[in-house]
């Protein structure tokens, strides 16, 4: 049976009517926000190496601030926090350094281990969620830390001196943090390598992405000035620099443009790849049909507002952590892996995501400066981009697998439910066609049944039939 006759023989199953659910409310967590200025510097922080070089020369520093104020020969003080010679201080300080030197070399081995099997069994887009880790940076700067102590203690030590008690008990306590820092990165980093963990980061930066970037749907502000963009061509300001739109800063975009009287119109989005040259903004005059050239300083100024470089970062880019979920259903489905349920798991990450969409307002918005004027057009992406994102690649990859197939259809029908089926309807049904279609001819009767169950299910969802779309025998139509 060709897919078009599968999908109307599913949409005539599905016409049986029955009351329609009530429209689902706005989740009540989702942040009341606005696309506002988006910082240069991501929110994980610095990298991997700024904080053990931090940690080390404080260390240094500590060790030579000590060493002089050492407690006077035999006080309670001396005797508290060193009751040894110089001898065993010595003793203690060698041992320490090599201990912590080894524990540093397993630690940073472990890491590259760990960034390798993320690299080829998940996605290597994911290597940065452990370059910004926080827990690895402490364990690393506790490690950095004690060496750096012990190894100048070590060398400020005199055979005739008292030993430098403060510093010495300041090593021990290193070296306690340095065991328990150990204990707490096995544990962490035990933890960080299952596919659940990363693909439950992903999901929630990309939640908050969401949340930051993207309006409401009763977001007062118009999509376009006066309902459109002008019509004249406007002066267009190129990229300077190839790569990847990382984030735009609007408030500042929209203070620019307000101080030179201008309409500015971005051109790409976060995500884009874009080459040196290629357009990046347009600009109009006060009037709004003048093109006439802007002076560079403010060309410089419209385009330093726009941070590209040449890593996607997913701070405005929702799109980024589909890609990574996405990423990692299709390493599951590779034959050197061979985890559907894994494919389906992360199917089901994007199919939450994708609901929250529903939610918000895509496509472009209108900023406002303080006297309401329109200034910036910031454009954005259709629903269809961000499903064809979570649906493509995984359905072509799990075409001869039944349990990926229905994880796409199970994605299609929650959002069905949330979603208002007057808009949503006609591209939750395309892509259905779709799974459908490329569904392969290898499968068994029983397998492919399944796959047509619950694409009728889908249409029940769609019509306003919530429980016959959830209705199974023992959970079978939500489990994986």
């Amino acid at each position: 049976m060709r897919p078009g006759g599968v999908w109307a023989t599913v949409r005539a199953v599905a016409q049986r009517r029955s009351p329609p659910c009530p429209a689902p409310r706005a989740p009540p967590h989702r942040l009341q926000t606005h696309r506002s200025a988006a910082s240069r510097t991501e929110r994980t922080g610095p990298s991997l190496w700024v904080w053990p070089a931090v940690a080390g020369l404080a260390a240094v520093a500590a060790g030579l601030l000590l060493t002089e104020l050492a407690p006077a020969r035999g006080s309670g003080a001396a005797r508290t926090l060193w009751p040894g010679d110089v001898a065993a201080a010595a003793a203690l300080l060698q041992t320490v350094a090599t201990a912590a030197m080894a524990t540093l070399t397993m630690a940073f081995s472990v890491t590259v281990v760990a960034l390798q099997l993320a690299s080829q069994q998940f996605s290597p887009r994911l290597l940065r969620d452990f370059l910004r880790d926080r827990t690895i940076k402490w364990v690393l700067a506790v490690l950095v830390a004690t060496i750096s102590l012990a190894f100048t203690v070590l060398r400020r030590l005199d055979e005739d001196a008292d030993p430098p008690a403060s510093a010495l008990f300041l090593v021990l306590l290193l070296a306690a943090a340095s065991v328990a820092a150990i204990v707490v990165f096995i544990a962490h980093i035990t933890r960080l390598l299952r596919v659940d963990t990363m693909m439950t980061m992903v999901h929630d930066e990309a939640q908050r992405a969401i949340a930051i970037f993207y309006p409401d749907r009763d977001d007062p502000r118009p999509q376009d000035p006066d309902g459109r963009v002008p019509a004249d061509p406007g002066t267009t300001v190129p990229a300077t620099r190839g790569g990847f739109v990382r984030s735009i800063d609007v408030a500042t975009l929209v203070a620019t443009a307000r101080q030179a009287d201008v309409l500015v119109r971005v051109e790409a989005r976060p995500g884009d790849h874009l080459a040196s040259g290629t357009p990046l903004l347009t600009v109009w005059g006060a009037d709004r049909g003048d093109p006439a050239g802007v002076d560079p300083d403010l060309h410089a100024a419209l385009a330093g507002t726009v941070d590209i470089g040449h890593e996607r970062t997913i701070e405005q880019d929702a799109g980024f952590g589909f890609r990574q979920l996405a990423d990692i259903a299709v390493k599951a489905l590779s034959p050197g892996i061979n985890d559907p349920v894994t494919a389906a798991h992360a199917v089901g990450h994007m199919a939450e995501l994708l609901v929250a969409l529903t939610h918000c307002r895509l496509g472009p918005t209108l900023h406002l400066d303080d006297a309401g004027a329109g200034r910036a057009v910031v454009p954005d992406r259709d629903f269809r981009y961000y499903l064809d994102l979570a649906c493509g690649q995984v359905r072509r990859y799990g075409r001869r697998e039944p349990t990926v197939l229905i994880a796409l259809l199970q994605l299609c029908r929650d959002i069905a439910v949330q979603a208002e089926a007057r808009e949503y309807g006609p591209e939750l049904r395309r892509q259905v066609d779709l799974v459908l279609e490329e569904m392969s001819e290898e499968l068994i009767s029983v397998d492919r049944e399944a796959v047509l169950d619950m694409a009728r299910r889908v249409e029940q969802a769609l019509d306003g039939r919530a429980l016959e779309a959830y209705a199974d025998r023992s959970g079978e139509t939500r489990s994986i």
